[in-house]
């Protein structure tokens, strides 16, 4: 049945029932109708709520119960009978209350109790840059990442922001950024997990870092500065950059290759190519060969901050 039909039909079933079979005026109509819409208005709350939500509330309606059992003990062996006569009057009052505050104060601190429910699971903090570039499905898919990858609400509002930029390019990495979420959460290879826990902390990177250390997790991330934030706070960063550093393949001096030689150099008759990775290949002579395919030999390799460089000569 329809979720529409269903509360159509308890607004109009209510009012009919209790005129039917309670009494026939408005009054009784009006009874029914109020009951109908509070049995719609559970059905909506109910079906907003997550899980956790409920189990919460239970837990701050025992905390509650509990509290009021603590004052009750106490009254009865401790207080005075004006204070005795006072709580014999009121006991009811007090309970209801300290039921209520037991739920309001569980609710407000769900956030950090949330973060209880997947701890010690091999967690992996994900942040925005690691979102937007979005290698990160390919490592799950191929089971590199482990465990349960966390999403926090502030990085995907992040991304949302991104997404509604009036920048070109910012609107297309926070819409990429969201696209990458909703494909780790469609992976059988790894859980997903969305935590509203949002530590206090002046920067995006500081606050991501927070985060993983009160879950006792790892950062999944592309940023440098959050290297550098995640060993002062004794957290381990996964830099997918550096992955990619790491596995670019070794090349040797000496060693010989087959490449192609894409365009000219800066220098006379050179060459450049690119190794598979996106490595640059700057070859001696190799101008003549431009738009072919030749063997080469490398001779020498430069580290600078932005890569490697490799020079040969052709074979």
């Amino acid at each position: 049945m329809p979720i529409w039909l269903f509360r159509i039909s308890t607004l109009v079933a209510f009012p009919f029932l209790t005129y039917t079979y309670i009494r026939q005026d408005w009054m009784t109509i009006l009874g029914g109708l109020l009951c109908g819409a509070l049995l719609v208005a559970g059905e909506v709350l109910f079906k907003r709520l997550r899980l956790i939500k409920l189990m919460i509330a239970c837990s701050g309606v025992l905390l509650g119960y509990l509290l009021f059992v603590l004052f009750d003990y106490g009254m009865a062996h401790l207080a005075t009978r004006d204070m005795m006569n006072f709580w014999t009057l009121h006991a009811h009052k007090i309970q209801i209350g300290l039921i209520v505050f037991g739920v309001l104060a569980s609710l407000f601190k769900s956030r950090d109790l949330e973060g209880l429910s997947y701890t010690g699971s091999h967690l992996k903090v994900a942040d925005v840059t690691a979102l937007m570039d979005g290698r990160i499905v390919d490592l799950c898919e191929i089971n590199f990442l482990s465990g349960v990858i966390v999403l926090p609400v502030f990085v995907l509002e992040e991304l949302n922001k991104m997404a509604d930029s009036k920048d070109p390019l910012v609107r297309a990495k926070g819409r990429r950024g969201l696209d990458v979420a909703s494909r780790l959460q469609e992976l059988t290879e790894v859980a997903v997990r969305i935590t509203n826990k949002a530590p206090k902390a002046d920067t995006m990177e500081e606050r991501v870092v927070k985060l993983a250390k009160s879950l006792d997790a790892e950062v999944v991330t592309l940023d440098f500065n959050v290297n550098k934030v995640a060993a002062l706070y004794n957290v381990v960063a996964l830099n997918v950059a550096d992955l990619a550093t790491a596995l670019k393949p070794v090349v040797l001096p000496g060693e010989t290759m087959s490449l192609f030689i894409m365009k000219d150099g800066k220098e006379k008759e050179q060459g450049i190519g690119y190794l598979d990775d996106g490595t640059m290949v700057v070859v001696e002579d190799g101008r003549k060969y431009i738009g072919k395919r030749a063997e080469v030999s490398v001779y020498s390799i430069l580290q600078t901050p932005s890569g490697r460089m490799i020079f040969a000569q052709i074979k």
